[in-house]
């Protein structure tokens, strides 16, 4: 049998993914069920609507979203590569075709199932913000024109792949804001993910919304994300004594001789008792202590301990220490360890004196480096907590409120009609807030002279582009008396082109770390008044004076005038 791939160039033996729909998603297949009938029941009754009354007309939709998440008043754009390899591999597969006639009314004409069987994307156009990009309320994170039933059928697929990586990774980013610069933040929420898929879209979008490492090892092979890990409590208590281990020894680093590893962590456990480290040896779990040894001796280079079975104090730590000092005359170099209970703050910082005492003691140097890693149900205000505590902590492992992003489990992005043939379409509402942007348009990021965002504009499309320098006059989308005039130091367009002509627009697409690098030098160039966790300002979103009178004009056109009686 020939050797076939998927879009992820992946082998799959012969095998038509889009035909077995009755498989769970393989590992290889991950990307699988993002095909053209993933999507609502409404969205294929109005292209067939559409298609009954040949209205073929020329669309363009708005992909954008009305509040930022988080009580916060930033957004972080993700999800644009997913959406386009699924543009790319649009295609009603012919079981897709057969079931869509099997459940549709019986007088849906059969020409209509040609017509999506036939149907590709090569006249979409697709513009969007750079992934990883900071984007605003209102703005238009994707824009999308081509054959009205087409982009129709678009809108709930996009709608899925933007807006979980979109809040996920904005999520991540308030983790890595709150944590601070130079901690080390891993992704610990596979198993309290929504679902094997959305274990790896967290995993992905975490890492680009700032995080280091994962623990999800697929998503390391997918996606090229460090992969990170000890060992869990379990393998602890597996221990009972001394006695159960089996293997004892490994070499030196230097001599190459074997070194009976147990005999030397236990000899360093009586003199750290001896030094008065407030521990006595029978407080000190053997089990635990033969788990250390255990754990060392497969992973010499790697040994990072989990010391809060028993008791962090009296038993974890000296547990660990003894063992990473036996590990030292072995020429290796133990890496730290891992705290899941407890007060973080108080426990870290005496870990830290317990590591910087036994250093001086012991005359070893690293030991007061010794990394402290602590996970426990951590949120974004337990980081903002502990910070005003005052800790020691290195490391941050951090899962459920992270991957479900538990403060806010949706973001609510949108896809609303802006125009048909030219002709611009509106939605109103007696929320004004609700009320659409009608007609096509450009938007832009002007910039002051430090090169600080100050505005997201929004322009028609058929204005002139904002230029340096030049005082531009920017105004409020509904409120007619603010109003300003800027002059740029740069100006930013914000949407560029990424799907025409059935082609991937390669310059505007970028790697993983690229994109995850755009985030951290966007944050770092928003004011921070903007990112606090508090009652951040606003970020300004305006329009131009002609947008601005065409919407306000479009929406009085649009308003019934009342009669009193």
């Amino acid at each position: 049998m020939s050797e076939k791939l998927d879009i992820n160039e992946n082998e799959t033996n012969g095998i038509n993914l889009y035909e077995n729909h009755s498989r769970l998603t393989s590992k290889y297949e991950q990307n699988n069920a993002v095909q053209p009938l993933l999507t609502d029941l409404y969205q294929i009754s109005m292209a067939y609507a559409y298609w009954k009354n040949q209205k073929n007309d020329n669309a363009v939709f708005d992909l954008f979203f009305r509040k930022n998440p988080f009580q916060g008043e930033y957004t972080v754009f993700a999800g644009l590569e997913d959406c386009l390899k699924y543009v790319q591999n649009f295609k009603f597969s012919s079981s897709d075709i057969d079931y869509l006639r099997s459940a549709m009314p019986d007088y849906v004409e059969e020409e209509f199932f040609v017509y999506l069987e036939n149907m590709n994307l090569n006249e979409i156009k697709i513009h969007a913000l750079k992934e990883g990009s900071l984007v605003f309320p209102r703005i238009p994170i994707m824009r999308i024109e081509g054959p009205l039933p087409i982009v129709q059928l678009l809108e709930t697929t996009l709608l899925v792949l933007v807006n979980y990586a979109s809040l996920v990774t904005t999520n991540a980013s308030r983790f890595r804001l709150a944590a601070g610069e130079f901690k080390n933040l891993l992704e610990f929420g596979l198993r309290r993910a929504q679902g094997p898929d959305g274990g790896l879209s967290a995993s992905k979008y975490c890492y680009i919304g700032g995080f280091d490492g994962t623990s999800n090892v697929l998503a390391g092979k997918l996606y090229g994300i460090p992969i990170r890990g000890t060992h869990a409590h379990s393998f602890v208590s597996s221990y009972n004594d001394l006695s159960d281990l089996h293997t004892k020894t490994l070499k030196n680093v230097d001599s190459g001789e074997e070194v009976d590893l147990a005999d030397l962590a236990f000899n360093y456990l009586r003199q750290l008792e001896s030094f008065e480290f407030n521990f006595s040896l029978n407080e000190a779990n053997r089990g635990e202590l033969a788990a250390f040894i255990g754990y060392a001796v497969a992973f010499p280079t790697n040994f990072l301990a989990l010391v809060d079975t028993y008791n962090v104090l009296k038993s974890g730590v000296p547990n660990f220490c003894a063992v990473a000092l036996a590990l030292h005359k072995a020429g290796y170099k133990a890496k730290g360890i891992r705290l899941d209970s407890g007060d973080l703050a108080y426990l870290s910082n005496k870990v830290r004196d317990f590591f910087k005492k036994a250093g001086k003691v012991f005359q070893v140097d690293f030991f007061d480096k010794l990394t402290i890693v602590a996970s426990n149900d951590i949120n974004e205000d337990i980081l903002h907590s502990l910070n005003m505590q005052g800790h020691s902590i290195d490391s941050f492992g951090i899962g459920t409120h992270l991957v479900t992003c538990q403060k806010q489990p949706a973001l609510g992005c949108v896809f609303k009609l802006v125009e048909v043939n030219g002709r611009p379409c509106v939605k109103l509402s007696e929320d004004v807030q609700k009320a659409t942007f009608p007609g096509k348009k450009n938007a832009y990021r002007l910039y002051d002279k430090e090169g600080i965002p100050l505005v997201d504009l929004l322009t028609r499309a058929d204005e002139d582009e904002p230029k340096v320098g030049e005082a531009f006059l920017c105004r409020h989308p509904f409120i007619e008396t603010k109003r300003a005039f800027l002059s740029p130091t740069k100006v930013e367009n914000l949407l560029v082109p990424v799907w025409v002509d059935g082609k991937l627009i390669q310059e505007n697409m970028d790697t993983i770390d690229r994109v995850r690098e755009r985030v951290r030098k966007q944050l770092n160039r928003l004011r921070n008044d903007h990112k606090r966790m508090l009652n951040p300002t606003p970020y300004k979103i305006t329009v131009s004076r002609n947008l601005y009178d065409f919407i306000h004009n479009l929406w009085l056109d649009y308003t019934p005038i009342g009669e009193l009686k």
